[in-house]
C-alpha cells in the first residue's frame, strides 16, 4: 500500500488543534532548517520541546535527549532526522501514546509511516510543518 498524506483540510484542522510540538533533531545552530522551522512555529504560538541529546537549551526551552524524557506528552512530534531513524521514533510515539507525527520535507519512510497509521497515529510525511501552518492557517487561531 502506498502512503498518502491527509487531505489539505485535515492538515489544516490538525495544525489548528495542536499546541505543543516535540521537534526531534532540533539544532541550536540558527542556520539549520530545524532551528528556523521551530522558531517559526514558536512565533505562531506553538510550545516547542527540543529533542536533541547534545543540546541543553534551544529557543529558550530546555532540550531533552529523547521523547521518553519529556515532562509531558506533546500534541505532535515533528521529525528532522534522517529516514533511517524514523522507525525508532515511531515506536517511541506508539509506546508513549503520541497521536500525531510529522516527517519534515525530504524525510520519507513508507513502512514506518504505515506502522504509525496502523497504531492510530495521524501521519504527515515529506511536508514542512511551518510552511503548511503559514499557508493553511495564517497566524494560527
Amino acid at each position: 500500500m502506498i502512503f498518502s498524506n491527509p487531505d489539505t483540510e485535515k492538515i489544516r484542522q490538525l495544525l489548528r488543534e495542536i499546541h505543543s510540538v516535540a521537534v526531534v533533531g532540533l539544532s541550536s545552530n540558527e542556520t539549520r532548517p530545524s532551528f528556523r522551522v521551530a522558531r517559526g512555529l514558536q512565533s505562531l504560538g506553538y510550545r516547542i520541546f527540543p529533542i536533541h541529546p547534545l543540546s541543553g537549551e534551544v529557543l529558550g526551552e530546555q532540550a531533552y535527549p529523547d521523547l521518553e524524557s519529556l515532562p509531558e506528552i506533546p500534541d505532535i512530534v515533528d521529525v528532522f532526522r534522517a529516514a533511517e531513524h524514523v522507525p525508532a521514533i515511531v515506536e517511541s510515539c506508539i509506546k508513549l501514546g503520541i497521536k500525531n507525527l510529522w516527517l519534515q520535507e525530504g524525510i520519507i519512510h513508507e513502512a514506518a509511516a504505515q506502522r504509525a497509521r496502523q497504531a492510530g497515529i495521524t501521519v504527515v510525511m515529506d511536508r514542512c510543518m511551518w510552511r503548511d501552518c503559514t499557508q493553511l492557517c495564517g497566524n494560527k487561531p
